[in-house]
C-alpha cells in the first residue's frame, strides 16, 4: 500500500478506532471514519484527521444491505477503497449464574451479529472490489479473548475467536488476488468501552496481568494496525499479531 490509500474504518468515533484514524491519517491516508450513533464524537475524529479527503459514514453494519451500501459509498467517495480496517465491536457482560435463557439468546445475537457477520459481509464487498482492482487489504481487530476464554462474555470470546478463523480463511482464499488479511489481537485498552471496568475494584487486577503492570493505550494498538494497513509484507498475510503486554502469551 501507498501512503495515499483509502481506508474505511469501522467504529472509528473513539477508542481504537480514533487512534487508528489519526495514525494512518498521519502517514498520508485518506480515511472513511466510520460510526453507528455517536456522530458529535465521528466528527471530532474527522476534525482531528490531518490531510483532507476524509469523509464520514453513518452506518449500522449489522444490516447487510447497509453494509453493502458503505463499501460502495467509500469505494467511490474515497477514490477506490484499499484498506478495510473491521475495528466496529461491541461486548455485553453477565455472571452465568445470572443469565436467563432469553438473556443469553439476547446477547449472542447483538454481538455476534455485529463482531463477526457483520465484519464478514463488509469484508466480502470489500474484497470484490478489491480483487477487481488488482489488491487491497482488510485488517481485522480481534481480541486476547479469543484464545484465553471469556467467562463473563463467551458470545464476545466466540465473536473473536470466529474473526480470526474468518481472516485466516480470507487470507488463503484471497491471495492469489492480490488481497491480504491480517488481525491484530489486543488486550485491555484504556478506551470508553473498558473505562468502567478498569476503574472498578478489578481494575488493578487487570493491569497487573501484564508485566508492564498497565493497559494499552489506543495509540499502541493503533501503530499495529497502521503497519499492518500500509506497511506489512504480503507475506505475513493471514498473521495475528498479539497487542497485549505479555498478558497472554501463546506459542
Amino acid at each position: 500500500m501507498t501512503d495515499s490509500s483509502a481506508i474505511l474504518i469501522t467504529g472509528a468515533s473513539g477508542g481504537i478506532g480514533r487512534a487508528a484514524a489519526i495514525e494512518c491519517a498521519a502517514r498520508g491516508a485518506r480515511i472513511g471514519v466510520h460510526y453507528r450513533d455517536h456522530r458529535e464524537r465521528a466528527e471530532a475524529t474527522l476534525a482531528a484527521l490531518p490531510g483532507d479527503g476524509h469523509q464520514l459514514y453513518q452506518c449500522d453494519i449489522v444490516d447487510p444491505r447497509a453494509a453493502e451500501n458503505l463499501i460502495e459509498r467509500a469505494d467511490e467517495e474515497l477514490g477506490g477503497l484499499d484498506v478495510l480496517v473491521n475495528n466496529a465491536g461491541v461486548s455485553e457482560r453477565h455472571e452465568f449464574a445470572e443469565l436467563d435463557y432469553a438473556t443469553w439468546q439476547s446477547a449472542w445475537r447483538r454481538i455476534v451479529d455485529t463482531n463477526l457477520t457483520a465484519a464478514g459481509n463488509l469484508s466480502f464487498c470489500a474484497a470484490k472490489k478489491m480483487v477487481a482492482r488488482g489488491g487491497g487489504r482488510i485488517v481485522n481487530v480481534s481480541s486476547r479473548g479469543a484464545f484465553r476464554g471469556e467467562p463473563l462474555m463467551p458470545w464476545y470470546g466466540a465473536s473473536k475467536a470466529g474473526m480470526n478463523a474468518m481472516g485466516q480463511s480470507l487470507a488463503q482464499a484471497l491471495g492469489p488476488d492480490g488481497v491480504y488479511v491480517y488481525t491484530v489481537a489486543p488486550g485491555f485498552v484504556e478506551t470508553e468501552m473498558a473505562a468502567e471496568r478498569l476503574a472498578s475494584a478489578v481494575g488493578v487486577e487487570i493491569r497487573a496481568q501484564s508485566s508492564m503492570n498497565r493497559v494499552a493505550q489506543p495509540q499502541e494498538v493503533a501503530k499495529a494496525i497502521g503497519f499492518l494497513a500500509l506497511e506489512a509484507p504480503p507475506f505475513m498475510t493471514g498473521c495475528i499479531v498479539d497487542v497485549n503486554g505479555a498478558s497472554y502469551l501463546r506459542s
